[in-house]
C-alpha cells in the first residue's frame, strides 16, 4: 500500500472517530433521560397522580378530581356482633382507592330492598367497628350506612401534607377526600341501596371530610356534621400571606372553603355548646358562612361526638334530606 493511500485512510479514521459517541456517554445520556422521566412523574405541575385519578386545586383553593375510577368492590356478609339485637344485614366491604384497599362495613336495615344510604365517616382515631353504635341507630331510622376505616383512622399530618403539596405530590388528606367520594359511588352501586337517596355524615374530623366530599359530589343530597367545624382560613388576607402555596393548600383542606358550592345539598350541623374539643364558637362561625338550605342544632352535654340527645335532630333532618 502506498504512503499516500495509507495517510488518507488514517485521516478518514480520525475524522470518523471525532463524531462517534462512546458507549459510556450513551449509557450516561440514557440514565439522565430516565431521571428526567422519573422527575416528570414525581413532580407533575398539573397536580396529577396519574391518568386514573388526577387532582387539581384552583387558585381559590377548591380541590377537584376531574375523573373518578369505576366503583368496584367486594363484599362478604358477616355476623353482626356490634348490634346483635337488630336484624340488620352486615357486610364487610372493600374497594380500591388511589392504591389503597379501603375497608368498610355496610349495614342494611332488615326487610329493606331499596334503602336510602349514608356514607358514615368516624372521627379521628375511631374505627368502623367502633362507629357501629351510631350506624345501628341510623338503621333503626331506616337508613343503610357504609362506614369507612379512613386512612390513618382519620388522623392527619398537615405539615407533611403541605410538604407533599409543595413538591407537586398528592397530600394524604386529598386521598381521604377521594376515598369518601369513591365510597359514595360504591354505596350507590349496591343492589340494596336507592342510588337517588344518598347523603354523607361525619363526626369531628370525619365531618370535615364529609363536607368536602358532599361539595364535590352533586349526587349527594346533603351532609350532616356532628361536632365539627371549619378552620377559618377565610379570615386570612391572601394578599398578606407570605407563602402563597401554603395559603392555597390550607384553603383547600378547610371545609369553610366549600360551603358556597354545597347547595342545593343541605348543610346540617349538630354541636354541643360545651364541646371540649371543637369549640361551639367555631361551629357557629362555619354555620354563618354556609348558604341555604342549612340548619344547626345545639345540645348542652360536655361531650364531643354523637350523643343520644342529638337523635331527634338527626332523625328530623335525614327525613328532610332523604325524603
Amino acid at each position: 500500500m502506498s504512503r499516500q493511500n495509507s495517510g488518507k485512510k488514517e485521516r478518514k479514521r480520525k475524522a470518523s472517530s471525532g463524531t462517534r459517541i462512546s458507549k459510556p456517554t450513551i449509557f450516561l445520556l440514557g440514565f439522565l433521560l430516565i431521571l428526567v422521566g422519573i422527575f416528570g412523574v414525581l413532580y407533575n405541575p398539573s397536580n396529577s397522580t396519574g391518568a386514573a385519578a388526577p387532582w387539581k386545586v384552583s387558585e381559590a383553593g377548591i380541590l377537584s378530581f376531574p375523573d373518578r375510577e369505576e366503583p368496584v368492590s367486594t363484599a362478604q356478609e358477616i355476623e353482626d356482633v356490634y348490634a346483635p339485637e337488630n336484624s340488620d344485614t352486615l357486610k364487610l366491604l372493600s374497594f380500591e382507592s388511589k392504591g389503597e384497599k379501603i375497608q368498610a362495613l355496610l349495614r342494611i336495615p332488615a326487610n329493606s330492598s331499596s334503602s336510602p344510604g349514608l356514607v358514615l365517616l368516624p372521627g379521628a382515631g375511631v374505627s368502623k367497628e367502633a362507629e357501629q353504635g351510631l350506624a345501628a341507630e341510623l338503621s333503626k331510622m331506616g337508613y343503610a350506612t357504609l362506614t369507612l376505616d379512613q386512612r390513618n383512622l382519620g388522623s392527619i399530618n398537615v405539615d407533611k401534607d403541605l410538604e407533599l403539596f409543595k413538591a407537586g405530590l398528592e397530600p394524604v388528606e386529598y386521598d381521604m377526600v377521594y376515598d369518601a367520594l369513591k365510597a359514595s359511588d360504591v354505596l350507590a352501586a349496591q343492589p340494596e341501596i336507592n342510588p337517588k337517596k344518598l347523603a354523607i355524615l361525619g363526626e369531628s374530623n370525619g365531618g370535615r371530610f364529609a363536607i368536602l366530599a358532599c361539595a364535590l359530589n352533586p349526587s349527594l343530597k346533603g351532609v350532616i356534621g356532628i361536632s365539627t367545624a371549619g378552620y377559618g382560613t377565610e379570615e386570612i388576607d391572601s394578599s398578606l400571606a407570605s407563602d402563597s402555596e401554603a395559603y392555597q393548600f390550607y384553603r383547600s383542606i378547610d371545609p369553610d372553603t366549600y360551603l358556597s358550592i354545597l347547595p342545593p345539598a343541605k348543610f346540617v350541623l349538630i354541636h354541643s355548646s360545651n364541646d371540649p374539643v371543637i369549640s361551639h364558637d367555631l361551629a357557629l362561625r362555619t354555620y354563618s358562612l354556609a348558604k341555604e338550605p342549612k340548619a344547626m342544632y345545639n345540645v348542652t352535654e360536655a361531650t364531643h361526638g354523637y350523643t343520644a340527645s342529638m337523635r331527634p335532630y338527626l332523625e328530623k333532618e335525614l327525613a328532610i334530606i332523604l325524603s
